[in-house]
């Protein structure tokens, strides 16, 4: 197997703020990278005008693009209708701005998509996620739902309900083999129409947990960055650990992805660790041994 798609960073792994973030993937060896685009400096609403020329020139000058930008915006996805409307906008302006950027993908979490298809919640969804589809595909681009709160088959089937394929998938192998339980390699298979960008990051799973505690639901819970990377490093239910030290088989799924013909980024994500700098550096070699 010889590996041929670009390797992407999330420049927020670093946790040094977006310029020397940038710098710092170019010296890990990324081709690009992905970036939080909800609060701060990256806020669609305080990133106007000449300061988003001014980053896109800032980033191509150091030899990177843009693989994706994250819109993820946490507490209960879409599932709440009236709460829907104002997440709807905000992320249709992070949509705008990665358009810009020169990017066509922008990943985010829904929350879970529940089982009863019959219930509020998943109407709440359902009728979010069509809105964003539609708008996403006008722009000839894809909001990204991420792989891991739900079994990658039940994901598909919530997908197929819609009109487009403007939302589509961010595939991480590591949400599944830490959460669900899931098999990322029968994922990409099951997935495969819809996978657009995809996560590279390892995990393990120390006893079944309850996605609900991840991921958040309404009337539950809510979800936030902050918890998930607790738990993920607390090691209690399950832990994110550097490439190539836990459960996910990456020989199998990198070939599973060649098989469906994907030809877009694998971007390295690393939320926990005393050392993400050196831990995604590792990651990038790792990648690159993959391609013979």
């Amino acid at each position: 197997m010889k590996l041929n798609n670009k390797i992407g960073i999330i420049v927020d792994s670093f946790g040094v703020g977006v310029k020397e973030g940038l710098k710092k993937a170019k010296e890990a060896g990324a081709d690009g990278v992905q970036i939080y685009a909800v609060s701060g400096e990256m806020d669609p609403e305080v990133l106007t005008g000449a300061k988003r020329k001014e980053l896109r020139d800032y980033i191509s000058s150091l030899g990177l693009e843009i693989s994706a930008l994250c819109g993820d915006l946490a507490g209960h996805g879409f599932q709440d209708a009236a709460a829907n409307p104002a997440k709807i906008e905000k992320s249709k302006r992070i949509l705008d701005l990665a358009v810009e950027l020169g990017t066509n993908v922008v990943t985010t979490h829904i929350g879970i998509v529940p089982e009863d298809t019959n219930s509020p919640i998943y109407a709440a969804m359902q009728e979010a996620c069509e809105e964003l589809g539609v708008y996403a595909k006008s722009l000839n681009a894809y909001f990204a739902i991420e792989t891991g709160p739900e079994p990658a088959a039940h994901l598909k089937s919530f997908l197929d309900t819609l009109s487009t394929n403007g939302v589509s998938v961010n595939f991480d192998p590591a949400n599944m083999v830490m959460v669900t339980g899931d098999d990322p390699v029968q994922g990409v298979k099951t997935l495969r129409e819809y996978i657009v960008h995809t996560h590279v990051k390892d995990g393990v799973r120390h006893r079944p947990v309850d996605p609900r505690d991840v991921y958040g639901f309404l009337g539950y819970d809510a979800m936030s960055h902050e918890k998930i990377a607790d738990m993920a490093a607390s090691g209690a239910g399950f832990e994110e650990v550097p490439l190539g030290k836990g459960s996910v088989d990456f020989p199998a799924y990198f070939a599973a992805l060649q098989k469906i013909g994907y030809t877009g980024y694998l971007t390295i994500e690393r939320e926990v660790g005393d050392n993400p700098e050196e831990d995604i550096r590792q990651a990038v070699k790792f990648i690159q041994s993959f391609r013979g």
